[in-house]
């Protein structure tokens, strides 16, 4: 979009490593803050909305820009809806009822995965792809051998990437997740097969610290690329590896969300919930057998280059979303 000489104003929450990585790619950025107020969960969020409410208000009426783009922001769409400019959301968690609830009729165009099971509306609209292709995808990404370097891996060596989670989203309050210990034992048990990589949004137990990966955030894909197996707490980044042909194991007490089931259809992503279970499947995995790459391509063999799509849309919108309602088959130019 920079390069046809639009201006882009980006708004980021201080979460995991989102600030960095904007800072990684030197692109400008407003912080918003970490998303809670306080100590307390749902009241902490319920100010941290009010006042960044108020925040981008003030802030689209000093800038006024054309239209505004988030993923589900409950205060972009507000303040944006105040000041009658469109905003354009994405949606891909079907388990994030309020939110949804909160934003939608704020909302002038919602789009989500083909996957996303749910139907919000005569303003959602599915293009067929997945969030994580819309930077995974050919033609954005193509994995750097050299990280493998940076973390002393041989290129023929199997290493399997644990990612650990917060659990500070609305949708997580009253889930269930892996102990400490049993976070521990796993570790223990799957490095007598092959290397073990850690990744954490919390603080790492200190029995695992020696496991923890310590590359810059922007090369993590280029990681999770030549991993032999994923095991994680992470939706997105189990995702992320399905998407890139790496098998995954999924660990929560969710239901699956779409995009993740299709992945699990597709034979990319396993859903276990224990400590046994998830072992017996990786020890499995690591035995080798099954062409992941293959399943990946087989997964993505019909689907779109989102950016190209969504460029496509923010330029001509809103004759492109007219375009869409008529006629969904319309995304199917930008394969």
């Amino acid at each position: 979009m920079k390069s046809k000489n639009h201006d882009i104003l980006i708004t980021a929450r201080d979460k995991d490593v989102l600030q960095q990585l904007l800072n990684a790619y030197q692109l400008s950025y407003i912080s918003t803050g970490r998303g809670t107020i306080g100590t307390g969960a749902i009241i902490g969020k319920a100010l941290y909305l009010l006042i960044t409410t108020v925040r981008f208000f003030f802030f689209y009426l000093k800038r006024r820009p054309d239209y505004v783009l988030s993923f589900g922001s409950t205060p972009c769409a507000v303040a944006s809806y105040l000041l009658r400019i469109p905003h354009i959301s994405f949606e891909d968690t079907e388990h994030a009822k309020l939110n949804r609830k909160l934003y939608k009729p704020f909302t002038n165009f919602i789009l989500t995965p083909s996957s996303f099971y749910e139907n919000i509306g005569k303003n959602h609209f599915r293009f067929n792809a997945y969030m994580e292709s819309f930077y995974l995808h050919k033609n954005r990404f193509t994995p750097n051998p050299n990280v493998l370097n940076q973390l002393n891996i041989p290129p023929h060596e199997k290493f399997i990437f644990l990612r650990f989670v917060s659990w500070e989203a609305f949708h997580d309050i009253g889930q269930k997740k892996l102990n400490v210990e049993e976070k521990i034992n796993l570790v223990y048990e799957l490095k007598n097969y092959c290397k073990v990589l850690i990744s954490s949004e919390g603080a790492i137990p200190e029995k695992l610290k020696e496991f923890e990966i310590k590359v810059s955030p922007e090369k993590i894909h280029d990681v999770l690329a030549y991993a032999a197996l994923y095991i994680g707490e992470g939706g997105t980044m189990a995702s992320e590896c399905a998407l890139l042909g790496v098998p995954a194991i999924y660990i929560n007490s969710l239901p699956l969300m779409g995009y993740l089931d299709d992945e699990r259809k597709a034979g990319l992503l396993f859903y276990l919930h224990n400590q046994h279970d998830i072992l017996t499947k990786a020890i499995k995995i690591l035995s080798g057998g099954i062409d992941y790459m293959r399943l990946r391509d087989k997964l993505l063999e019909d689907k779109i280059d989102p950016t190209a799509f969504l460029v496509w849309l923010i330029e001509n919108y809103p004759q492109s979303k007219k375009i869409l309602q008529k006629n969904p088959e319309y995304q199917s130019k930008f394969r």
